[in-house]
């Protein structure tokens, strides 16, 4: 391959500077100080630490004149160069996926030494595990400089060396009884014995090449790709780079500028070249970290060949981010790639995740987005998916095209192979017989390379000269691929329909995996909610407030970030779960600071002295009523009210409603309140009777709240996976005691402690409250477990009397039905599936809901009913979840079918009031927290309250701002049935001017008639506006004022 080589020092003179304590400094930074000499063979580390390479290399005589000249680096890690003035210019990647060539400027062939910098990063492409990539990498890894010389390159050997792969795959993957095999066969014998018999001089190289164009056409341009014969494989280069994994944050934002500036180099090369790239994140880390690489980046965009795709803030777990987290992935993401590039995106793209909740193609559409991309369901482990090229249905209906890459995978190294899978794997041939290829190194970065290019082109010239290979072809965006796909459509095409949920059968154990970061995200979440809401209400009051729009878009960005598909599932190394902690941390803080500005604001401002007033806020939509206890004290209040102020009375004794416990033999308890009689033995609930309904719930000899421990080994991936064989380890936990903690009258507490193992323990503690007024009551479970297990599965169980073939759990802005048997596969492979705030089974006239605070995996198995509860994986992350836990959860019983009640209860379960002592309200901050409100069928959930995005006082000039204030509505249907309900304003606090209807990224939408009506509110001037819903749909709409 090469004609020449220069090394050492005369050539390639190395010194470094070793940052100390795993900094990452600067370029500036890292050039100002000494470096010392070092060389080929010195080892550099430990793991994650940066070392800066200072290089004078100069090119001897002997080569100056030769064609190609490469600087090749070995150091088995990643590498960014830089020139001497500070400007990053292509990536290297040691090891097994690598690229470690660099092709060095004609300059440098003028004798002189030339300087510039290698910034050396301890980790491989796919982090610092050693052998197996998913085991926790050790701290102290050291990498040796292999390589570091100056070649001349043969670029006519290469080429050769590249016609004979090619062919050579044809020989060995073309059927046995085709000529095109034989022709192969011959083809490469022929030119071996031609090099052989030439002593591998050029001249044999050459006649070598001139013998492979008898099989393929000529591969030396992109003119390979001009012939006018249908292709049926279009190629899209890609470099899929986890914004976490195996690596931390720090690591992946260089990943990004090693990879991209290598794409920018290659479109420089080859004219037929286009890269897609997804998460808004990534593109806004590269505009701050290394803005001339963004400016280089924006302008291969520009050209076309740099293509952002997919809309989202990143590649984002679908299961466990709640609904409004999933509306702020496209929101933000979309506002991004308008405002840098003048463009939405057209096509979702999330080809790595774990699943796909059943409302992303509603979301997308509303988004601006029709289209889909993904490949991951190719991973099921039980049944095959059916489809490559399919509309997939909402719950509501809407749709999205959606297609997966037929070659399963979204990391392709561009063979031979992976063209003629493209075709041979395709599932929807009788709708169309064409694929996406996606290919590039990926996951840890690096993307397409010169090689890949280049095979891509002989696959296609041996389609256009000897054919049977599917045709392939380069210059296409994946955007003109779904076109055609819609025009397809629109001409007649009935493509496959899929409904609901895209259930990925793998992974189910990142539902429970890394628990504190998934209590993170949901308080997050709940925060987030109410700072939007009391903001909005502040501004409406108090016009010298300031909406914090940057404050709230900063907070949005670091939990949307930390929702990435190995973050927030829980699939990372440690180093992650560290930073995250330390981001989260930083969210909460700052979420505070806008929390107690904006009650300021509305002068609900908080006092240390328990002599003021005892106030209660609620964020909720409804009015609602519940028994809480006051901070900082052991009595309790009855709070009543909402939305927005609630009043309080503080408890005596004396209530006319009380709950009581007693024990009624030793280690036998019973728990009462006017709604329920429950009797407790051994930590577990033996009875459980809804006195109203005169109904037992819990099966004779059966036991709810029943803790218990499963072996919880996968066949591999640890932190991913449950398998459905772990049920069959089931083991029932036995307490060492039970005692009463309250004896109310107002709550009653039993608390029951379990020893697990010898390092484990878990405090539960049941609690009844007294029944107030038509306020669902419920039996709620909170928990303090100490966990220090290795792989091991704990869950808590709940049989119940109810009977159906299928379950409901809440989902994004919905309900997913699934399975309570395993009558096929398809149902079996369900044995572990996501929830959100409850799961419920119900029947004819009755039904149970557990809720939840911060879990997310769920089974229902017959009558049985498992919340999952913790894990204890060894891989990527050798500690996960190892330490101290708290979470509550409940079991809500209730007469009649699944209705509002479990939705709203499961919602103040998770929102509790806000009860603190202040000075006396405000008679307008009480109307402006309840200046919109409601009404109608209770399906309808008032989910989002928040200010308009591009209003002029709260834009942040990203996009063109609109005239006037606006606040923003977001209701969604949440039973499944069509409904009716009206939006009322209270005038004197909202002077309102027209209601809209828009998407979720607030473009223009339809006006909606704005009447006087009343709503059977006490409003005395009062604006309403009607609207109607379709089953679970998610609409948003704008309140102009």
């Amino acid at each position: 391959m090469y004609e020449g080589r220069a090394s050492g020092d005369e050539y390639v003179k190395l010194q470094v500077y070793s940052p100390p304590n795993l900094t990452r400094p600067t370029f500036d930074e890292a050039t100002s100080h000494e470096f010392k000499d070092t060389h080929v063979g010195a080892s550099f580390g430990p793991s994650w630490s940066t070392h800066w390479i200072r290089i004078k290399l100069k090119v001897p005589r002997k080569l100056q004149c030769k064609e190609r000249l490469e600087f090749l680096w070995d150091a088995d890690n990643e590498g960014l160069i830089w020139t001497e003035d500070g400007e990053p210019l292509q990536g290297l990647t040691g090891g097994g996926k690598r690229r470690i060539e660099w092709i060095l400027p004609d300059s440098f062939r003028d004798g002189k030494s030339h300087r510039f910098y290698i910034e050396m990063a301890c980790n491989n492409i796919m982090g610092n595990a050693i052998g197996d990539i998913i085991q926790p990498p050790p701290p102290n890894r050291y990498f040796q400089l292999k390589l570091a010389d100056i070649v001349a390159v043969n670029l006519e050997a290469r080429a050769l060396f590249l016609d004979f792969w090619i062919i050579g795959d044809a020989a060995r993957e073309f059927p046995q009884d085709s000529w095109e095999e034989h022709q192969a066969l011959q083809i490469c014998n022929e030119i071996m014995d031609t090099f052989i018999a030439g002593h591998g001089t050029q001249d044999s190289i050459l006649q070598g090449r001139q013998i492979a164009r008898k099989y393929m056409s000529n591969v030396d341009s992109s003119k390979v790709y001009e012939s006018e014969k249908e292709p049926h494989v279009y190629a899209i280069g890609h470099c899929h780079i986890d914004t976490t994994w195996l690596w931390p944050w720090a690591e992946t934002k260089r990943k990004i500028a090693r990879s991209w500036s290598n794409q920018c180099d290659l479109m420089d090369r080859y004219p037929e070249h286009r890269f897609t790239c997804s998460q808004a994140q990534q593109y806004k880390w590269l505009e701050k970290l290394y803005p001339t690489l963004y400016d280089r980046v924006k302008s291969k965009v520009k050209e076309g060949t740099f293509q952002p795709i997919g809309g989202s803030w990143v590649e984002h777990d679908t299961n466990l981010p709640g609904g409004e987290s999933l509306v702020r992935q496209f929101l933000y993401g979309q506002r991004y790639f308008e405002s840098r590039f003048g463009e939405r995106c057209k096509t979702f793209w999330l080809p790595d995740t774990f699943g796909y909740s059943s409302q992303l193609p509603q979301l997308c559409r509303l988004a601006g987005m029709g289209r889909f991309f993904t490949q991951k369901l190719s991973w099921n482990n039980i049944n095959n998916f059916l489809h490559t090229t399919f509309s997939w249905v909402a719950l509501d209906g809407s749709q999205v095209l959606c297609h997966m890459a037929p070659d399963n995978t979204y990391t392709a190294e561009a063979d031979f192979g992976d063209v003629n899978r493209s075709i041979t794997q395709h599932k929807s041939m009788d709708q169309d017989n064409t694929g996406l290829l996606v290919f590039g190194y990926g996951d840890g970065g690096g993307g397409p390379t010169s090689e890949m290019l280049e095979k891509l082109r002989r696959c296609r010239g041996l389609s256009d000269k000897t054919g049977r290979l599917p045709r392939v072809k380069m210059g296409d965006s994946v955007d003109d691929y779904f076109t055609r796909l819609e025009k397809k459509a629109e001409n007649g095409t009935q493509f496959a329909t899929w409904y609901g949920e895209l259930y990925f059968e793998l992974h189910r154990g990142t539902y429970t995996s890394q628990a504190n970061t998934k209590w993170n995200n949901r308080q997050c979440e709940i925060m987030l909610h109410e700072i939007e809401y009391l903001a909005t209400a502040a501004t409406l009051r108090d016009s010298n407030y300031q909406y914090p729009k940057k404050g709230i878009d900063d907070i949005w960005e670091d939990v949307l970030l930390c929702q990435f598909h190995d973050t927030l599932p829980g699939s990372s190394i440690e180093l992650v779960y560290h930073d995250s902690d330390e981001l989260y941390a930083q969210v909460f803080k700052a979420g505070e600071k806008l929390l107690k500005d904006a009650m300021s604001a509305l002068e609900l401002n908080t006092s240390t002295s328990h002599e003021s007033e005892l106030k209660a806020v609620s964020t909720l939509p409804w009015g609602r009523v519940e028994i809480a206890k006051v901070p900082d004290s052991e009595e309790y209040a009855l709070v009543s009210g909402g939305p927005g102020m609630a009043s309080v009375e503080k408890l005596t004794g004396n209530g006319t409603s009380t709950a009581s416990i007693e024990e009624l033999e030793n280690g036998t308890f019973q728990l009462s309140n006017e709604q329920f009689r429950i009797m407790v033995e051994k930590g577990a609930i033996i009875s459980l009777v809804d006195l109203s309904e005169d109904r037992e719930l819990i099966p004779r000899g059966q036991k709810a709240n029943q803790l218990v421990i499963f072996d919880d080994k996968p066949l591999y991936w640890q932190a991913w996976d449950v398998e459905v064989y772990h049920l069959r380890s089931r083991q029932e936990l036995l307490p060492s005691k039970s005692y009463i903690v309250e004896k109310g009258p107002h709550i009653v507490s039993l608390c029951t402690e379990t020893k697990i193992s010898e390092d484990s323990w878990i405090k539960t503690t049941i609690s009844l409250a007294a029944s107030v007024g038509q306020r669902p009551s419920y039996i709620e479970m909170s928990s303090e477990v100490e966990w220090r297990e290795t792989m091991k599965f704990l869950k808590v169980e709940f049989p119940v009397d109810i009977r159906n073939t299928e379950a409901s759990y809440e989902t994004q802005f919905g309900i997913n039905r699934r399975p309570t048997h395993y009558n096929t596969s398809w149902d079996m492979a369900k044995f572990e599936v996501c929830c959100h705030r409850w799961a419920d089974l119900s029947e004819a006239g009755y039904g149970v809901s557990i809720l939840n605070d911060s879990k997310y995996g769920f089974a229902t198995a017959g009558n049985m009913m498992r919340l999952s509860l913790l894990r204890a994986p060894k891989a990527p992350d050798a500690h996960a979840d190892m330490g101290r836990h708290h979470f509550r959860y409940a079991i809500l019983p209730h007469a009649g079918p699944l209705d509002y009640r479990t939705v709203r209860t499961a919602r103040e379960f998770n929102h509790p009031f806000k009860l603190f002592h202040g000075s006396p309200t405000p008679s307008n901050t009480f109307s402006a927290m309840r200046s919109i409100q409601l009404t109608g069928s209770p399906a309808l959930v008032l989910d989002t309250i928040k200010r308009g995005e591009d209003d002029e006082d709260v834009s942040r000039g990203e996009l063109p701002s609109r005239k006037g204030r606006s606040v923003i509505l977001r209701i969604y249907e949440s039973l499944g049935g069509k409904a009716r309900g009206c939006i009322c304003i209270d005038r004197d606090v909202l002077a309102v001017k027209k209601i809209e209807k828009v998407n979720l990224l607030e473009d223009d939408g339809e006006d909606l008639v704005l009447e006087d009506d009343m709503c059977d509110l006490t409003f005395a001037n009062q604006g309403s506006c009607k609207i109607e819903l379709r089953p679970f749909e998610v609409a948003t709409f704008r309140l102009q004022l």
